[in-house]
């Protein structure tokens, strides 16, 4: 939604600014299909140029999440920290493999439903599982864990960073497909050089209108949503992080409640609950309600 109001936002108060400068909008939207044909299509080509298929696919999902907004808050993250207690503390006392039925079926996990902004993210479900499953099959040892989740974060950061770089690069290239449109607006200005004046005149602002589009859909919306696609990939990085962290110190031998407090010390001051929120989560998990 924040994505939206800020696109109304660069839309009024640019062509607002324009119009109570004395100019009329007709003389951009005479223009306004053409250009944006060959500026938009244009960019588009050399984004499927530059770019493997999964990643355009991944680029659309991200633009789509950018209008829904981030996943991760404040919810979502106490929520996270519940289940991890709850798993942990049925490990420690049942041993882990009562985490087994858990961790091989999650989509039937009792504990798991309990918690639906977890339990709906499917990412971090399987992340979560996958970190614990060669624990509980004990195929490696909990000093060896750090180094496979390490190396999975850093691939998820690869493929998150891509989407972002091509859009980044689209970005870049709109003020050049702009200049394009207007040499091709130049052309035809030329081609009219004998005709009437104010016909000459509409061909040189149509053109000046495709250098126009490029550089305001370049900064005012290609440029921005690649920013805003950055940081739900670095706060989706930083989720899966928590759950690392909180793993890694399980299978090392802390406590649940150091465990979860070693995720919980990691998060942004902006979602992490205060070490007497979380007590006061816990025990309300161990007295049931």
């Amino acid at each position: 939604m924040i994505v939206i109001i800020g696109c109304i936002t660069v839309i009024l108060c640019v062509f607002g600014g324009f119009m109570l400068e004395g100019g009329k909008l007709v003389v951009l939207v005479h223009a306004f299909i053409n250009e944006v044909l060959i500026i938009a299509g244009g960019a588009f080509g050399a984004m499927i140029i530059m770019s493997p298929s999964k990643v355009l696919k991944d680029m659309v999902k991200g633009v789509l999440t950018t209008l829904k907004g981030a996943p991760h808050n404040r919810a979502a993250y106490n929520d996270l920290l519940r289940v991890l207690y709850e798993l942990f503390l049925l490990g420690r006392r049942n041993g882990m493999i009562a985490l087994e039925e858990h961790v091989l079926e999650p989509a039937n996990s009792a504990l798991f439903k309990k918690y639906p902004n977890f339990s709906g993210n499917k990412h971090a479900v399987e992340f979560l599982c996958g970190s614990l499953r060669p624990i509980i099959d004990g195929k490696i040892k909990p000093d060896q864990l750090r180094l496979l989740l390490d190396a999975e974060i850093e691939q998820m950061e690869v493929e998150h960073h891509a989407p972002v770089n091509v859009l980044s690069k689209t970005g870049d290239a709109m003020p050049g497909f702009g200049i394009v449109a207007a040499v091709l607006g130049i052309v035809i200005t030329m081609a009219s050089i004998s005709g009437p004046v104010e016909q000459i005149g509409e061909h040189v602002a149509a053109a000046l209108v495709g250098t126009f589009l490029g550089i305001l859909l370049a900064y005012g919306f290609i440029g921005p949503l690649a920013t805003n696609m950055e940081f739900i990939g670095t706060a989706e990085l930083n989720y899966t992080r928590c759950i690392a962290a909180c793993v890694i110190g399980f299978a090392g031998g802390m406590a649940p409640v150091t465990a979860v407090e070693l995720g919980r010390r990691g998060l942004s001051s902006e979602f992490r609950p205060s070490s007497e929120e979380l007590e006061q989560m816990f025990k309300a998990l161990k007295s049931g309600k």
